[in-house]
């Protein structure tokens, strides 16, 4: 499965060094919705250390494909830098992507794809959260 644009790090959402990020900015965030298919989801686990890990699951015609990335972030004013080190587990040759933060709060954060100019929303979710089936919304 690939991707046009990764919707990540949905955690970023502060002009705040990566070391010094404000404890609300980490934790779990979830998002619909990909480039041309609104089928798509996401579930982001972020760290106030600037490490992150992405669950993505596609459904096609009730069935899961899932994929991970996992990687770094960094913040320079509205502008976030994200570099994915991993996809399914497996180091790659970092990618590098980037985008610009529209709006944020505690429960919701909404960015741009700098490379597509699709934005993204996503919503805070608890540790108990889990990513829905795939027969529920295909």
């Amino acid at each position: 499965m690939t991707r046009p644009a990764v919707p990540l790090l949905v955690v970023l959402l502060a002009a705040t060094p990566a070391g010094a990020a404000p404890q609300w900015i980490a934790g779990r965030w979830f998002g619909t919705g990909q480039p041309n298919d609104k089928s798509e989801m996401w579930l982001e686990e972020g760290g106030a250390d600037g490490s992150f890990h992405v669950l993505f699951r596609a459904c096609h015609q009730g069935k899961a494909v899932d994929m991970t990335n996992d990687g770094h972030w960094e913040l320079n004013g509205n502008a976030e830098t994200i570099t994915v080190e991993a996809v399914n587990g497996q180091k790659i040759v970092p990618r590098i992507d980037r985008y610009t933060i529209l709006s944020h709060d505690a429960g919701r954060q909404v960015y741009r794809y700098e490379l597509s100019g699709f934005v993204y929303t996503s919503h805070r979710v608890d540790a108990t959260f889990r990513m829905p089936s795939c027969d529920l919304t295909s």
